[in-house]
């Protein structure tokens, strides 16, 4: 490493900072894109594989981090929540635009625990709420009217907005980050790529070719 005004340096822009957990990093970069990213700056893209190997990607929005991961909410019967069942690994990643930016997260993943699911629960929108009981995630629909006649069914069993019961099957799930890489865009494609690597519970940290 390089010595820049008493500290080791990789020689990168500014906005990586020198800190020496990701966590952290990503927080500060997460607060700059809910100033700055005009639409969800907490969506992120979700990667899961099945038993054949085939990937399967899809949005997702953050809603939760701490030291100890990134945490999402879903349907557990749905096409993701049956693949991390039966491969507990996935990966993350964020992009945003407006900042230039993009973060990877790569890791294990647990259930969250009941108290965090029902706490996040209780503080959806009703609509929201009735949509869990109603969708029969990611299975064949016939026509849009069984979604509507299904959530109107649910909507009269449950007509007190804050006495919606969390679906068994509707939970979240936290990624355990082994691997954490944050990107800055560079022009001519020199771009900036810094990764964290855990290792037996302490980060190392790298940079990476564009």
């Amino acid at each position: 490493m390089n010595q820049k005004n008493g500290k080791n340096t990789l020689g990168i822009d500014s906005c990586f900072e020198e800190l020496g957990n990701p966590i952290d990093l990503f927080k500060k970069w997460f607060s700059e894109a809910e100033k700055r990213e005009i639409n969800d700056p907490n969506a992120v893209a979700v990667a899961t594989s099945d038993k054949n190997n085939q990937p399967n990607v899809r949005m997702v929005l953050l809603k939760g981090i701490s030291q100890k991961g990134f945490v999402f909410y879903t349907n557990f019967k749905s096409k993701k929540g049956k693949e991390l069942k039966a491969n507990s690994k996935a990966s993350l990643c964020f992009h945003w635009k407006s900042l230039r930016r993009q973060v990877r997260v790569l890791g294990d993943v647990e259930e969250v625990t009941t108290s965090e699911a029902d706490e996040y629960y209780n503080s959806r929108p009703y609509k929201n709420k009735i949509g869990a009981w109603a969708s029969s995630q990611s299975d064949d629909l016939a026509n849009r009217e069984t979604f509507l006649n299904k959530i109107r069914e649910f909507e009269q069993k449950y007509p007190e907005k804050n006495s919606v019961p969390r679906p068994p099957h509707w939970s979240g799930w936290r990624i355990l980050p082994k691997e954490v890489e944050f990107w800055l865009d560079g022009e001519g494609r020199i771009h900036e790529r810094l990764v964290y690597i855990n290792e037996k519970g302490n980060w190392k940290k790298k940079l990476l070719f564009p």
